[in-house]
This record gives C-alpha cells, sequence and structure tokens, in this order.
C-alpha cells in the first residue's frame, strides 16, 4: 500500500473508453427443453409428415361436418349404395358415380331406353361396346334409377307443376295405365316405372323389346284425344306428343295423384324448392350408405366424435394419474405399496365386463357415458404407473436434494422440480394414448357392444359394421372408414416415436 501512495499524480491518466473490455454477450440464445425437443422432432421426417397427417384428419372431422349441406339424419330411399363422385373428375372412368358393366342385350337396352326417355343417361354418354352379344358400359349410379311411381297430395302435385312451370324443367312424365305396366315377377317390382314401351317374355326370365316395322319402340303411355277434358288436370310442360293425342301425367288416387317423376328432378325439386336446405343435387364425394346416407358426413362426425371423446379421456387420465403415481412415487413405503394394490385390482377388471354392467345399470339412452366410465376406471392406471417410475428415478437427484435441503416443501419438490422433469415421458405416453382409445371405440362400436348412432352422432365402428357385408358389391362403404382409420393408427405411431426420441434421446431406436 505505501508505494501505491508514493506514486506521483501526474503518472495518472484518464483511460480512453474505447480501451476498456467488457464482457460480451453470447452469440447464442439458450434453449429450453421443450424448444430443443421441438428441434429434435423435427428432424425426423417420418414423424414429421406423420403430424401433418393427424392435423388434416383432425381438421377433416372439424371442418368438414359444418361444410357439407348433409346431416347425419339424412337418409334417402333410391340413394343407397350409390358410388363416389366428384365432378373434377366427371369427364373420366375414376370417381365419376358410375361403375363398368357387362350385361346383356336386355339389361343394356333397359338402360340405355331409360336415358332416352328422360335425357340424364344412365348409359354414360350413351357410349357403350358390344362384344359376342354382351354390351359393355359404364353405369351411372346416379340415374339408374330412372323414373318412380310416387302418391303425392294434390298440393304436391301443383307445386311440382308450378315448379316446372317456373324452371322448364321436367319432373313429371307420363304415366302408364295399370293394365298396361309390366308384371313385377317378370321384371321386378322396382323397374316397373322405367318400362314405358312393350316388352315380350322371352325364355324363362328375359324380356325383350317389341318393336314396329321401322325399329322403333312401341310407347305404352296413357293417352287421351287432343281437346277432350283431361282427367289428369295437367298444366304444365309436356314432353313431345303425337298429332292429336296428349299424354296423362297422373293418376287419379282417393288421397291424391299417382305420378311417375324423373326421380333425379324430383330429388333436386325437393330439396331446392320445397325443403331449401341447401342440397342443390345429388352429389356424394365419398358415395352412401345402405341406408342413403351421406358417408362423408357420417365419417367426417364420427372421426370428430372419436377425437373430441378420446382427447376428452386421454386428458381426465392424464390428470388423474399423473397425480395417483406422484404420490406413489414420492412417498413411497406403504403409500406406495397400498396404492399399487388399489391399481392392481381395478386394472384386472375387463373392460367389456364393465361396460356390460354399466349399460344394464344405466340402460342404452347413456351409452357415451358408459364408455366413458369404463375408459376412465382402468385408462389412467397406465399414465400412474408411468408418473411412480419417473418420481422414483428423479426424487433422490441432486437438484432435488439441494431443494429440500433449502427448506422446499413437498408439493414444491413434486410439482417445481420433479414433475417438468418427468413431462416430456409423460407426453409422449399421453400421445400413444388417443389412438388406443379410438380404436377401442371402434372396435366397441363395430362389434355391436355399444352402439354410438343416434339422430345427430354415429361412429366409424358403425360405418365399418354396416359396410361389411356389402363389401363385395359396395365397397366404397367400408373403404372410407377402414382408410382413415389406418391412416390414425399408422401416423399416430410414427408421431409418438419422435415425440419419444425427441423428449427421451436416450430411448432413440428402442420399442415404445
Amino acid at each position: 500500500m505505501e508505494n501505491f501512495n508514493n506514486i506521483p499524480k501526474e503518472k495518472f491518466q484518464f483511460v480512453n473508453k474505447s480501451d476498456i473490455s467488457h464482457d460480451r454477450k453470447l452469440d447464442t440464445k439458450p434453449v429450453g427443453y421443450f424448444h430443443d425437443a421441438f428441434r429434435r422432432f423435427c428432424k425426423n421426417k417420418g414423424s414429421v409428415v406423420a403430424g401433418i397427417i393427424i392435423i388434416f384428419l383432425l381438421l377433416f372431422s372439424l371442418i368438414v361436418p359444418f361444410c357439407t349441406p348433409y346431416t347425419v339424419s339424412y337418409t334417402d330411399e333410391f340413394y343407397t349404395k350409390t358410388l363416389p363422385k366428384s365432378n373434377l373428375f366427371k369427364n373420366t372412368s375414376f370417381w365419376d358415380g358410375c361403375e363398368s358393366m357387362t350385361t346383356n342385350k336386355s339389361t343394356f337396352e333397359f338402360y340405355y331406353l331409360m336415358g332416352s326417355e328422360t335425357g340424364h343417361n344412365a348409359v354414360k354418354n350413351n357410349k357403350y361396346t358390344e362384344d359376342g352379344g354382351m354390351y359393355k358400359f359404364r353405369l351411372d349410379s346416379y340415374f339408374k334409377d330412372g323414373c318412380k311411381y310416387r302418391n303425392i297430395t294434390t298440393e304436391e302435385y301443383e307445386s311440382i307443376k308450378k315448379y316446372q312451370n317456373e324452371t322448364g324443367i321436367q319432373v313429371l312424365y307420363p304415366t302408364i295405365s295399370i293394365n298396361d305396366r309390366p308384371s313385377a315377377t317378370l321384371v321386378g317390382s322396382d323397374f316397373i316405372s322405367n318400362y314405358y314401351y312393350k316388352i315380350k317374355k322371352v325364355g324363362l326370365n328375359g324380356v325383350e323389346v317389341v318393336r314396329d316395322s321401322k325399329g322403333n319402340i312401341q310407347k305404352t303411355y296413357k293417352t287421351h284425344k287432343k281437346g277432350e277434358a283431361r282427367p289428369d288436370n295437367y298444366d304444365s310442360i309436356r314432353i313431345e306428343e303425337p298429332d292429336g293425342i296428349e299424354y296423362e301425367y297422373a293418376l287419379s288416387k282417393d288421397a291424391g295423384w299417382e305420378v311417375r317423376v324423373n326421380y333425379y328432378e324430383y330429388y333436386i325439386y325437393r330439396h331446392t324448392y320445397v325443403l331449401k336446405d341447401g342440397i342443390k343435387q345429388p352429389s356424394f364425394l365419398f358415395g352412401t350408405t345402405t341406408e342413403g346416407g351421406d358417408i362423408l358426413t357420417h365419417l367426417s362426425t364420427g372421426a370428430r366424435f372419436s377425437f373430441l371423446f378420446a382427447i376428452a379421456v386421454a386428458l381426465v387420465n392424464f390428470i388423474v394419474g399423473a397425480i395417483y403415481g406422484a404420490i406413489e412415487g414420492y412417498y413411497g413405503g406403504k403409500v406406495d405399496i397400498i396404492l399399487e394394490r388399489i391399481s392392481d385390482i381395478l386394472s384386472a377388471i375387463p373392460t367389456v365386463i364393465v361396460i356390460t354392467l354399466l349399460k344394464l345399470h344405466m340402460g342404452t339412452s347413456s351409452q357415451m357415458l358408459v364408455l366413458f366410465i369404463a375408459f376412465f376406471l382402468t385408462g389412467w392406471i397406465g399414465m400412474a404407473n408411468l408418473t411412480r417410475m419417473q418420481f422414483y428415478r428423479y426424487k433422490n437427484q441432486e437438484y432435488v436434494l439441494a431443494a429440500r435441503t433449502l427448506g422446499a416443501r413437498d408439493r414444491r419438490l413434486m410439482w417445481k422440480h420433479i414433475f417438468p422433469n418427468s413431462l416430456g415421458t409423460m407426453v409422449t405416453s399421453c400421445a400413444l394414448v388417443i389412438p388406443s382409445m379410438i380404436y377401442s371405440e371402434v372396435n366397441l362400436s363395430y362389434l355391436g357392444i355399444l352402439s354410438l348412432s343416434s339422430g345427430s352422432l354415429t361412429s366409424v365402428g358403425t360405418l365399418l359394421a354396416n359396410g361389411q357385408p356389402h363389401i363385395m358389391t359396395a365397397p366404397h362403404i367400408i373403404f372410407f372408414p377402414s382408410l382413415f382409420l389406418a391412416l390414425l393408427m399408422l401416423s399416430f405411431n410414427l408421431f409418438g416415436n419422435g415425440l419419444r426420441d425427441a423428449f427421451n434421446p436416450s430411448l432413440r431406436g428402442s420399442e415404445g
């Protein structure tokens, strides 16, 4: 100190501020646990693609039910098992609502003449090929029903005529006298309405079109002379008629009229002019079910229920399981032994037995609540065991001992120090629980153990069950629900593996 005191004052000089060195800030920012896990997850391309698919399926289930004009309760008696159709592919042989047919001449002429009458060609574009008496063509599933007989009231009869006059679109077509209609045993009751021409029996079950000397068909419409009183009270647009003859468009019935309608145009009339429910024409992107319901609406609504239900159950199981497992793992000893025995007893009860007993007790009107209770009753046990293991792993770590030494209470040690370090593994497990819940719910619905279908709700499993008997004749009914379920399960497995590797790099490549 004395040497410093003896330094002359003139030896001291002010230092330039630019020469003073300071500690520089780090060029890189600190990376948090979850940010680091996210970066590792993004390096797994398969998991990223799986995550995108899951987001797409989730958005599909949430958005589509609000965008389609159809509802779950919607059905149509004639548009059953209708094939998928997209307007983008209407000029192709793919996704055009048509099926390839190879039939004999009699069946081909039936569909061909059906289109000749109404202009809605059941034989797509009237294109066909003949080979050895067999005809190959594409049958339009939206036009193949042609005309149908319907009994309507006088009010509806007048409404249809008014609609025709306003739009110029033919809905009603000339009717055929009951005596001139072919027998149901000969042509089938569902097809009688489309035989507006003479036919004759050929062989045991075959029919043949009767033609005149010029090769023209002979129409069997009910007629009266032009100028006579109209027994059908018809005063709307007509199809082309012979000179001096008028076709009759309705037969009087006790409660109204029997009419012959082009069902495609009648469908449009009903939905746009009467019901005004937003349906402009029959067009089903994924086709229809055996009851005539829109598969797209049913699938998206069922998927929405599956997602929301699975997420709700997984969240409740996560909360309950985390609390239960944390208490087991942190306190250990007798507390752990008692709680473990309780969970062992609950886990030994089969889920199907629980559902059956709950159904008997609560009835069939509360099946959603039955399903929730059944999944919750044992669903949290897996999360509890995982949390228990993680607490045993971390509770004796140095940072926990240090916090305890500084006076931290048990609650703070459990939820502030141990639980955050266990969260990565628990989140991964929770993500994998969601597809498991969905798969279980679909299985229970498919097997008929639970029926979740109602006026505004349906299930993917119900769609699969209803489509299974028709897998050969109408595979589209089961194809789209199966594709959804396959994509969901595969994507969640890849996504879960990516989460596991991101949150627990030491487990990378292991089974999980």
